[in-house]
């Protein structure tokens, strides 16, 4: 069973979400049949990233963005600075233009989760089933 990972610091910046969708597909274009995991993925990756610059990254700090994929899933890893900030689902009006992300994540992801990072932040994480 081989397994293969990729990790970036990405800048607090609009521009993070495209460079960690660059990083995640040139790992799985890089994985045997690791397109399965692509379209999910992309999405839990742009929702998690977009997600850590608006509210979970003070100026000053960066975004650490981990990847592993095996046979049988995809992870994705998202770590903040900002431990006291935690995602949850919320139930958007129909008007509301933000807070379907975590909709979509919970509708794609196998399992997904937010646990506490030392010595500061937290980790954001998703996985995707094959």
């Amino acid at each position: 069973m081989s397994r293969t990972s990729s990790t970036i610091w990405l800048p607090r910046s609009r521009r993070s979400s495209a460079m960690a969708r660059q990083l995640l597909a040139a790992l799985l274009s890089s994985t045997p049949h690791g397109e399965r995991f692509l379209d999910s993925g992309l999405v839990i990756t742009t929702e998690f990233v977009t997600n850590a610059v608006l509210h979970g990254t003070p100026i000053g700090h960066l975004i650490y963005f981990s990847l592993d994929v095996d046979p049988t899933r995809l992870r994705i890893e998202v770590h903040d600075a900002r431990g006291d900030r935690v995602p949850s689902l919320s139930s958007p009006g129909l008007d509301g233009e933000t807070g379907r992300g975590l909709q979509l994540v919970d509708s794609l992801a196998k399992r997904w989760g937010c646990c506490p990072r030392r010595p500061i932040g937290k980790i954001v994480w998703g996985e995707v089933a094959a």
